[in-house]
């Protein structure tokens, strides 16, 4: 029977995933793969809950958001694959080489809305260098994609994104890099998770689908931008191929995605920190709870 594997959202800081599906890596492993994809980011856990899907992709985040609401629910993470923040802040002219977080509180931000885990942590990174969250103009309720707009109209100075808007922003000199959420160290931004019953009644191929991880994960640590994207085009039809190169050689340059698939719990520690300081969990899932990185570890003994 084949494992049903979720996407939360369609994103290119997911590109190892799309590679695995894109070259057969699970197949290669003995491991059926029945695709799917969540009606909206919010649903992925509970799709799982359900028994709707059997595993997800998608952030520690969703995991915690779930143990809070549903205490007792029994969701396990059990192979990291992007271990940094993806997101980018992008700020018109002029450049800012210089930029300090303090900067922010003399400009207008717009943050993401589609999902909080990139607000929680770029307001705890506030917390952290003594910014109060509270002192900076914000602009939360509009998309990303609106966002961009804004900013390109002057209606806002600093839009925060993910790939390909930067890239997008980029081409056209419409905007700069002014902070990469990767520099600031390891955050879990995206594993396996699935529930305790199914990790135990499927190990077998659940491990296998971890150990195809960990050799795409060695495939992309070698492969060029260029080569990743045009591995998962099939994904992003709709984005011309130059733009797709420079974001996958970003997340790259970035190192955004594990090169194995143990989820370190310094990363999994500084995610639920953002998550408890930005009043989203309380206290927050503890990482033995909510993480199993034995499979990752028979993987990698494989």
């Amino acid at each position: 029977m084949a494992i049903i594997l979720q996407e939360s959202l369609r994103a290119i800081f997911y590109a190892p995933f799309y590679v695995a599906l894109a070259r057969g890596a699970f197949e290669a492993e003995g491991v059926e793969i029945e695709f799917a994809s969540s009606p909206r980011p919010q649903d992925a856990a509970l799709r799982l809950l359900d028994g709707t899907v059997d595993v997800c992709w998608g952030g520690p985040m969703r995991v915690m958001e779930t143990y809070q609401k549903v205490p007792g629910c029994l969701i396990v993470c059990f192979g990291e694959v992007v271990t940094r923040d993806p997101f980018v802040l992008m700020g018109r002219r002029p450049p800012r080489p210089d930029f300090s977080l303090a900067d922010l509180q003399s400009v207008k931000l717009a943050t993401v809305y589609e999902v909080p885990t990139p607000w929680l942590c770029l307001q705890h990174d506030l917390r952290l260098a003594g910014i109060d969250p509270a002192s900076i103009r914000r602009v939360a309720d509009q998309t990303m994609s609106r966002n961009v707009e804004a900013l390109r109209a002057g209606e806002v100075d600093v839009i925060q994104v993910f790939e390909p808007y930067p890239s997008l922003l980029l081409a056209d000199g419409a905007a700069y890099v002014w902070y990469e959420a990767a520099r600031r160290g390891p955050t879990s931004y995206t594993t396996f998770y699935t529930r305790r019953g199914t990790l135990t009644k499927r190990r077998g191929e659940l491990t296998g689908m971890v150990r195809a991880m960990a050799k795409i994960g060695t495939w992309v640590a070698n492969a060029s931008g260029a080569e990743i994207a045009a591995a998962i085009a099939p994904y992003f039809d709709d984005l011309p191929r130059p733009i797709l190169e420079a974001a996958c050689t970003r997340y790259k340059a970035l190192e955004i995605w594990n090169t194995t698939p143990i989820l370190p719990r310094e990363g999994y520690d500084r995610l639920r920190d953002g998550l408890v300081s930005g009043g989203f969990v309380s206290p927050g899932t503890p990482f033995e709870t909510a993480v199993d990185n034995s499979l990752a570890e028979d993987a990698l003994r494989a």
